[in-house]
């Protein structure tokens, strides 16, 4: 399974955000667990439809180093199209 990270462009409250995706719901938590994050940062059902955490450019060069995949914009939307579907099969 991969995890994945799109470009840190999003700015918020003085710092540059980006997404980070998995294959997986569960591979996400593990690697986000591994990073630091809070669980309570993830968002997706019921908060928001698209299951990511947000990171700080700081946190996705650790990510990235970490073993996340680069993506653009388009790859992290078919990430989250997959990520979608398998929510709804579990329902």
């Amino acid at each position: 399974m991969a995890v994945y990270v799109d470009e840190a462009i999003w700015r918020f409250k003085g710092r540059t955000w980006c997404h980070l995706l998995a294959d997986d719901v569960d591979e996400l938590h593990r690697f986000a667990a591994v990073l630091g994050l809070h669980r309570l940062s993830y968002q997706g059902p019921p908060k928001s439809g698209n299951p990511h955490y947000d990171l700080t450019a700081f946190e996705r060069s650790r990510a990235i180093a970490y073993g996340a995949i680069t993506c653009d914009r388009a790859a992290i939307v078919t990430v989250l199209h997959q990520l979608r579907r398998q929510i709804a099969k579990a329902a």
